[in-house]
C-alpha cells in the first residue's frame, strides 16, 4: 500500500527500477526517529503519537518496510519524493502502533523539510558505508598485501616500464607498492568521511529554521547521532549544507582514487597471470569456475576482471557526481537525490571488489618463482649493469647477442668476462637494492 503523495509521484518521476540502497533507507528512519524524539522533548508533539513514529521509524531502518520504498533515484532533485515516501510509510504503521491518526507531513514531518532531511540522511549514510564496510575491506586488502610483500620479499622478477623490460625487482617490493597506496586510500577515506558529519537537519526549507523550535537542531541531531551510532554535529552553516555536497564529492574522490588502485593492482596481476604458455605466466591463481563454455580446461582471472569492471563504474559514478554536485541555485542542491545514491553505491561496490580481492586472488597468488628468475636474467635491462663494466661497444654486442637468443651468461662470456665476474654481474640479490655493481665487479676495458 502507498500513500496519496507516493501514488501520483511515481507517475511523474521516472521509472528505471533503481532503487535507494538499504543503507539510505536506515539512514532516513534513523532522521525520522530523532526528529520525533526531538519534538517529544521540546513538547511540540504528543508523546504517544511520537513514540509511535518513532517506533515505526525503527521498523523502517531495520528494513522491515523496504519493499514500501518505491520511488525511483531519479525524481524531484530535493529528494521530497524519498522524503514524503518514508513519512507515510511511517505514518501507516504509527498509527497502526498508536492506534490514532498519525498524519505524514503534521506529524512525521514535523520541524522539518525534504530540504534538510535528505542531505542529512545522505551524508549518515555515506558515512556508515564508508566506515563500517569500505574502510574495513580496505585494510582486509592492504594487510594481504603486506603478507605477501614480506613472504615474498627476495623473490626476484624481471620488472617492466612501458611493457618492456627493465631492471629486476622483486614480487615483494611490487606488492608492498600497492600496500603503501591501498593504506594511504585508507588515510584518505577515513579523512573524509570526517567531512561529510556536519549536517543540516533542523534548516528546514532555506537553511533559517522557521517553523522548528529554536533548540530543534541540536537536540535532533544529537539524538541523531544517539541512535544511529554516527557521530554527527550541527553544521556550522546550514546554508552550506544544504546548497552543497562538494564534501560529498570529496568522499567519492577517495573512493575513486581507491577504485584506480584497485584496476592497477588487478591490471598487473592478470598480466603476470597471462598463459600458461604463451603470457608472462609469473603467477598462478587458483581458479574455481571455467574460463570458457568452449575450450574445455581453460581458466581466466575471473574475480580480477570483476574488480576491474566494478572499478570502471565507480570510477563513472563519481563523474556523476560531480555532475550532480553542479545541479541547484542559491539554497538548494538540486541533486540529492543522485548525490547520495552515488556515494554509497560507490562505497558498497568498492568494499565488495576490495574484499573479495583480498580473500579470492591475493590469499591464493602463488609467485611461479622458478619463471620469475630466469625472465629476470633474460632481461635486456641487464646490459644497463655491465656497461659500465666493459664499455660501450662491447655492451653493444652483447645486447644484440640476446636478441638473437642468447642467454646473458653465454653473451658475458663471449665478450671476455669470466665466470667468477659473471656470478658477480649477476647476484640478483644485489640488483634489487641500492648500490653500484659496476663498482664492486672492477672496470674492464
Amino acid at each position: 500500500m502507498t500513500g496519496k503523495y507516493v501514488e501520483r509521484a511515481v507517475k511523474v518521476f521516472l521509472s528505471t527500477g533503481t532503487r535507494f540502497p538499504r543503507r539510505v533507507v536506515w539512514a532516513m528512519g534513523m532522521v525520522k526517529y530523532a526528529a520525533a524524539k526531538a519534538n517529544i522533548e521540546l513538547g511540540l508533539l504528543d508523546p504517544k503519537v511520537g513514540k509511535a513514529i518513532m517506533e515505526a521509524a525503527l521498523e523502517l531502518a531495520r528494513g522491515e518496510m523496504d519493499d514500501r520504498i518505491v520511488v525511483d533515484v531519479f525524481q524531484t532533485g530535493s529528494g521530497t519524493g524519498l522524503n514524503m515516501n518514508v513519512n507515510e510509510v511511517i505514518a501507516e504503521r504509527a498509527s497502526e502502533i498508536a492506534g490514532v491518526k498519525v498524519h505524514p507531513n503534521d506529524h512525521v514531518n514535523m520541524s522539518q523539510s525534504s530540504n534538510d532531511v535528505i542531505p542529512t540522511a545522505m551524508r549518515i549514510a555515506a558515512y556508515a558505508e564508508v566506515t563500517e564496510n569500505l574502510i574495513p575491506a580496505a585494510k582486509k586488502l592492504a594487510e594481504r598485501l603486506s603478507d605477501l610483500e614480506k613472504r615474498y620479499e627476495a623473490t626476484v622478477k624481471p620488472g617492466r616500464t612501458h611493457l618492456r623490460d627493465a631492471l629486476p625487482v622483486t614480487f615483494g617490493q611490487e606488492m608492498g607498492a600497492y600496500r603503501d597506496a591501498i593504506e594511504r586510500d585508507i588515510e584518505a577515506l577515513e579523512w573524509a568521511a570526517s567531512q561529510v558529519l556536519e549536517v543540516p537537519l533542523g534548516g528546514t526549507a532555506v537553511g533559517t529554521g522557521l517553523n522548528a523550535h529554536p533548540e530543534y537542531p541540536e537536540r535532533a541531531v544529537r539524538a541523531l547521532a544517539e541512535v544511529s551510532g554516527v557521530p554527527v554535529r550541527p553544521a556550522r552553516s546550514r546554508f552550506r549544507a544544504m546548497r552543497l555536497v562538494t564534501d560529498l564529492l570529496v568522499l567519492s574522490s577517495a573512493i575513486k582514487a581507491l577504485a584506480v588502485d584497485l584496476w592497477r593492482l588487478s591490471q598487473d596481476l592478470r598480466l603476470m597471470y597471462s598463459g600458461p604458455f604463451t603470457g608472462i605466466a609469473e603467477i598462478d591463481i587458483p581458479q574455481e569456475v571455467p574460463g570458457s563454455s568452449m575450450m574445455p580446461g581453460k581458466v581466466n582471472p575471473v574475480t580480477v576482471e570483476a574488480v576491474m569492471q566494478a572499478s570502471s563504474y565507480i570510477i563513472g559514478l563519481d563523474s556523476s557526481l560531480t555532475q550532480a554536485s553542479l545541479l541547484g541555485e542559491f539554497e538548494l542542491s538540486m541533486g540529492l537525490p543522485l548525490a547520495g545514491y552515488v556515494v554509497v553505491s560507490e562505497a558498497s561496490i568498492a568494499a565488495e571488489a576490495a574484499s573479495k580481492l583480498a580473500d579470492l586472488v591475493l590469499s591464493r597468488v602463488k609467485p611461479l618463482e622458478d619463471r620469475m628468475r630466469e625472465m629476470a636474467e633474460k632481461s635486456q635491462a641487464l646490459i644497463t649493469l655491465v656497461s659500465p663494466i666493459i664499455g660501450y661497444e662491447k655492451a653493444a654486442e652483447v645486447s644484440k647477442m640476446l636478441y638473437e637468443g642468447k642467454s646473458i651468461r653465454e653473451a658475458l662470456k663471449a665478450v671476455g668476462l669470466s665466470d667468477e665476474e659473471i656470478n658477480a654481474i649477476l647476484d640478483l640479490r644485489k640488483l634489487v637494492k641500492p648500490g653500484i655493481p659496476s663498482l664492486e665487479v672492477g672496470r674492464r676495458k
